[in-house]
């Protein structure tokens, strides 16, 4: 089973026990989290396309750490002009464990069952 998550203007294929590394979440490490944008499903029978999301699904994940990228140099030149820009940049990332992924069939058995 597979999905394909939608989180920092990326997409992302996750499944259960991967470990990706995601733009910035505000959340320290430990705690889970759920990832609401879930854009497909597919579980090995039946593949699930939304529109956009599909609703009910989501995935959850654990925050395993806040880390850095390595260092990206921009450098800027123009010929015979003597202009020479150097810059560098560190883009924040937090590094997420998927623990599990659940359909909008058992989302919905989850809410029922809660009802009772």
């Amino acid at each position: 089973m597979f999905a394909i998550v939608k989180t920092g203007g990326k997409q992302y294929r996750v499944a259960e026990n991967n470990i990706i590394r995601v733009e910035k979440l505000v959340a320290e490490a430990g705690t889970k989290i759920s990832l609401d944008e879930v854009l497909m499903l597919d579980d090995g029978k039946k593949v699930t396309v939304g529109l956009p999301f599909v609703k009910g699904a989501t995935v959850e994940a654990t925050v395993m750490e806040q880390m850095r990228d390595r260092k990206v140099i921009i450098f800027k030149k123009t010929r015979r002009h003597n202009y020479r820009r150097k810059k560098g940049h560190r883009q924040h990332l937090t590094v997420l464990k998927i623990n599990k992924i659940v359909g909008a069939k058992a989302q919905a058995d989850k809410i029922q069952a809660e009802e009772k």
